[in-house]
């Protein structure tokens, strides 16, 4: 496989300013990350910091009513609320011993941002997070979260006002501010090595995932399913299971409204491949070749593209891609909370409403993990304002 690419999909297609920071990154990887110093320190804080590992839930309340064994990889008990912190504090440790001082990143839900500005903080880093101006509204809770811990949120008002134009802005800075600074990219997109490293951090949910339904019912999942915007929780829970022929992958996209002419954000299942944010992948685009605005109710998945390995996934046939539609995310986030006491971010509630909307599709009897990949505190204004309450 050609260095960079997965399939027909990945690359760096970069202004040349971006070439430098992209090689010295990918040079750091090779030598930094198998280290043993590094790997001691990661371990620590993963453990230590962040409170891995998180644990494995089942569901015996929803199980009866499906008819299979519904089981939770419990990312949102992880500190700060979702799987982000596993790759903020891999790529903060790691800019830390490149020399770097200060971190910037883009967000959409405001989960990555709050990471970042954990990750910085604990690390002794500045921390400047950009953020769609649309997001900064309807997140606001993740924001004064962010300001808390020392970050400055800086508003972006270009565009949709969204994660697409928080990842413009933030690459623009990073040209000007390489020396002393990393961009902590927060999904698992972007241009080489991004994908990779963000993988490399967030594969620690499936390899835990995997040893535990080992251990808790003696054999693999029969399926194991997470939501899919950009997709690094996604690719964190599918790579350790890529090898095992018998669990089937489903990654589940948002659909939006799913009103006909709505935006909705499920680029591998509606898009056509093409190049954004330094990758050639599948994109939400029109005739021209321009991006067509995304939607969702989810900030989280509101993204017109999708990762480049999960591009290469749903080509070969190794992950089956669905998707959920708003109006989905949001009964499948009501029924975890009632039946279960569980309070779902609503894009992981995306995944979880795949599970429920095509229960007859799943065999009788059989295994069927989850990635609960964040909690939704964050999201409770939107939830009320959608269901009036």
């Amino acid at each position: 496989m050609k260095k960079g690419y997965f399939g027909d999909f990945g690359g760096r297609f970069v202004p040349e300013l971006l070439m430098p920071p992209l090689v010295e990154l990918e040079e750091a990887m090779a030598s930094i990350l198998p280290s043993k110093t590094f790997r001691k320190e990661l371990a620590d804080l993963l453990a230590n910091y962040a409170g891995r590992e998180t644990p494995l839930t089942y569901c015996p309340a929803l199980s009866k009513k499906l008819g299979f064994d519904l089981w939770l990889k419990r990312e949102d008990l992880l500190h700060t609320g979702a799987h982000k912190l596993n790759n903020t504090l891999g790529q903060a440790l790691l800019a830390r011993h490149m020399g770097k001082t200060n971190l910037i990143a883009e967000t959409g839900a405001g989960q990555h941002g709050v990471a970042t500005a954990a990750a910085a903080a604990r690390l002794g880093m500045t921390c400047t997070v950009y953020m769609g101006a649309e997001d900064v509204e309807r997140q606001s809770a993740n924001v004064r979260r962010m300001r808390l811990m020392g970050a400055e949120v800086v508003a972006v008002e270009s565009g949709s006002r969204t994660l697409k134009d928080a990842i413009n802005a933030a690459l623009r800075a990073w040209i000007s501010l390489q020396g002393s600074t990393h961009y902590c990219f927060g999904t698992a997109a972007g241009p080489y090595p991004f994908p990779d490293l963000v993988r490399e951090f967030q594969s620690v949910i499936g390899r835990e995932a995997r040893a535990q339904m080992l251990e808790r019912t003696g054999s693999l999942p029969d399926y194991v399913v997470a939501a899919v915007g950009g997709g690094s929780n996604a690719i964190g829970m599918f790579a350790p299971f890529v090898p095992d022929a018998s669990v089937k992958l489903i990654g589940v996209e948002a659909g939006g409204s799913g009103e006909e002419g709505c935006p909705n954000s499920a680029a591998i299942n509606l898009g056509r491949p093409g190049v954004l944010h330094g990758e050639y992948t599948m994109l939400l685009q029109d005739e021209a070749g321009q991006i067509l605005p995304s939607g969702s109710i989810s900030a989280g998945l509101d993204y017109p593209g999708v990762g480049p390995e999960h591009a290469c996934l749903a080509a070969s046939g190794r992950v089956k891609y669905g998707v959920a539609y708003d109006h989905e995310a949001l009964a499948a986030f009501q029924a975890l909370c009632r039946f279960e006491g569980i309070l779902p971010a609503l894009e992981s509630s995306h995944a979880l409403a795949y599970v429920l909307e095509h229960a007859g599709e799943f065999e009788p009897g059989s295994r069927v993990l989850v990635n609960l990949s964040g909690r939704g505190d964050k999201d409770m204004d939107i939830v009320e304002h959608a269901l009036h309450l």
